[in-house]
């Protein structure tokens, strides 16, 4: 499976958006129309349910005559606490915590908020029952930062303390393939 990741684009609201469903800005409708408009062609559109994605995902849907599948798990890790702040308010009052957190996202997780390896988990299980799904089809996800990270560093072969530092820009579009073998690599 051929599998394109498209990270939304800008939302109205900034800092760490998590599970906030916050609506994309005019800026981050064109960066995701950008992105995809010399790109495909998808015979499958998956998107995260939050709206920043969803509503993109269901207008390309209807452009293209290809129906969205809505996968929850593949949502972005909820950042407990933290959501809706940005990482200069956090470093005002958990400035250790950030950092740790920053260091190994995995051996710390956010007040309230979700394991960085329960995250993981379900990202690739639900990876992986994609592949099985659409195996074989060119798969177009329409998902969010964390995700994207996530992925890239599996199929880079990140440790675990690297994954922060996986670089995925708002309305990034990027290639990952899927083999028959379960393992992700990375398309150039």
């Amino acid at each position: 499976m051929i599998l394109d990741l498209l990270r939304h684009g800008e939302t109205e609201q900034g800092g760490l958006r998590g599970s906030l469903d916050d609506a994309l800005t005019d800026k981050g409708w064109a960066q995701m129309r950008s992105a995809v408009a010399a790109a495909g062609p998808w015979q499958v559109l998956v998107s995260s349910p939050l709206q920043r994605c969803a509503r993109f995902a269901d207008e390309l849907g209807a452009q293209l005559n290809l129906s969205v599948q809505r996968e929850p798990a593949l949502q972005e890790l909820h950042f407990g606490d933290w959501e809706g702040r940005s990482a200069a308010q956090i470093m005002q009052d958990q400035a250790d915590e950030l950092g740790r957190f920053w260091a190994d996202p995995y051996a710390f997780t956010p007040p309230n908020g979700e394991p960085v390896a329960v995250f993981a988990q379900r990202v690739l299980a639900a990876v992986e029952r994609l592949g099985r799904q659409h195996a074989g089809k060119r798969v177009l996800l329409v998902t969010h930062g964390g995700v994207m990270r996530l992925l890239l560093a599996q199929a880079r072969g990140l440790p675990r303390e690297q994954l922060l530092q996986v670089e995925v820009g708002h309305g990034a579009l990027l290639r990952l393939v899927l083999g028959d073998d379960g393992q992700l690599l990375e398309a150039r």
